[in-house]
């Protein structure tokens, strides 16, 4: 005789494989459905151009275009011509060409456009107008070349490394926190600073549509970095504290925190698409002159301000106040921090919205840098957040500091002697050999191993 139990109990797992069953197939069609049209059919706009030396075409000539989307190169064809495929109509590119490219004796001239004094022949800005198109020439002739000197140039990629470590720091530093009050390598937290850049972009582009002003912009972005600091206050409450409570791993969460970021970043992509996006303009983008040859554009001057001013705010606030205090001690020993009556939970609650907060205010200042804001912009970058924080020290917000502003300077002065594309081998290269020397990082502790 069949036991009453037996139906019920396999109604029950017949139901449970169809909960799966439909989650799995929900997640599948989320997937492809998330991709965007534009990865398979390319970029939609063209900016395309003719060189020409003497009247005649030029060929092998290499030109940068920069701007939405990212940088790529280009070189001209046995006529001369040359395009470049680009996302926005509505962004400004800047098109420099490689003036080493080209043969002795000879730049760029042109008597029919007029270049303003600082200018660079060379170097132009152009924004494809609605028919999808513009169009970029460079006439070349004899001229009397002015060089800028490797030690000019070396100061400048010095300034703009401080500038992206800067940047790099903010997101470092609350990688570093989580990591020094949980243990938990946080993969999501590319994503985190990716939420602040998005946000950033849909809060301003609403209170645009009450009133265009740079102060509505401000307070756009006070928003997104006050609503990334929430992000990290739910995450810590819907998911890292009950799995804490629960005694899961850390291998486990850190497999966690990796589905985290793939389901994030493929929800960015399905509200905002493939696309780059751009935050709305602070200050203007025209360099000015510091001292010799470094020139800095407004916005990186604001950018490195904030930067710094923040940075010195959180480290005297995790020197000097009560939370400061608790969140080292928890960092140092957590057993003995809960022991002596510290609320642990509290701190890294605290430290999950301190951590969010920064990430936000690190993807807005970097879409600025970059420019522009892409589903996947803090993945970019994650790897650099990681090695920073490896090479200060792990757990020390201070060492994520200095290994920030390592990393930052190296990166934009290997650009001088090897392609861009390359520049982040060299900072993960040195992070290795540091590591071979001194396995705790910089400021670390050998205790912190393991």
């Amino acid at each position: 005789m069949t036991s009453p139990a037996a139906p019920r109990g396999r109604a029950r797992t017949s139901v449970w494989r169809a909960v799966i069953v439909s989650l799995l197939t929900l997640l599948t069609v989320f997937a492809l459905g998330a991709t965007p049209a534009a990865a398979a059919e390319g970029d939609p706009y063209r900016i395309a151009g003719l060189v020409q030396l003497n009247g005649d075409p030029l060929e092998g000539v290499s030109l940068v275009i920069d701007g939405s989307g990212g940088e790529q190169s280009v070189v001209t064809g046995s006529d001369g011509r040359w395009e470049a495929w680009v996302p926005d109509n509505d962004s400004e590119y800047t098109v420099t060409l490689d003036e080493s490219t080209l043969p002795d004796g000879i730049g760029v001239v042109d008597e029919d456009t007029e270049i303003a004094e600082g200018e660079q022949p060379n170097v132009r800005d152009v924004t494809v107008g609605a028919a999808g198109f513009a169009v970029v020439n460079f006439f070349i002739g004899d001229v009397e070349r002015n060089t800028v000197s490797f030690a000019d140039q070396l100061i400048q990629r010095i300034f703009q490394g401080l500038n992206f470590g800067l940047m790099l720091a903010l997101a470092a530093i609350g990688l570093s926190l989580v990591y020094g009050t949980t243990r938990l390598s946080n993969f999501a937290h590319a994503e985190m600073v990716t939420f602040g850049a998005v946000v950033a972009v849909g809060v301003s582009s609403a209170l645009a549509s009450i009133a265009v002003s740079p102060a509505m912009t401000v307070l756009g972005l006070l928003i997104a970095i006050g609503l990334a600091g929430g992000l990290g206050y739910a995450l810590d409450m819907a998911l890292w504290r009950p799995l804490r409570r629960r005694g899961v791993g850390i291998v486990q969460l850190m497999i966690v925190s990796i589905g985290l970021s793939l389901a994030m970043r493929f929800t960015f992509q399905f509200f905002i698409g493939g696309s780059t996006l751009q935050l709305p303009t602070l200050v203007s983008t025209a360099k000015v002159p510091i001292f010799g040859a470094v020139a800095l554009s407004p916005m990186e001057i604001v950018s490195m301000s904030i930067a710094l001013v923040v940075i010195v705010a959180f480290a005297l606030w995790l020197t000097y106040s009560r939370i400061g205090k608790a969140t080292r001690a928890i960092s140092d020993n957590p057993a003995l921090a809960s022991a002596t009556g510290i609320d642990v939970d509290r701190v890294v609650r605290i430290i999950w919205v301190v951590a969010g907060a920064l990430a936000g205010l690190g993807g807005i200042l970097y879409a600025y840098y970059r420019p522009g804001v892409r589903f996947d912009m803090g993945m970019h970058i994650l790897l650099l957040m990681f090695a920073a924080v490896t090479l200060g020290g792990l757990g020390t917000a201070y060492g994520a500091l200095i290994g920030s502003l390592i990393i930052g300077v190296i990166v934009e002065v290997v650009s001088l002697w090897i392609p861009a594309d390359l520049r982040f081998v060299p900072a993960l290269l040195l992070l290795i050999v540091i590591l071979l020397v001194r396995p705790q990082g910089l400021l670390g502790r050998r205790e912190r191993i393991g």
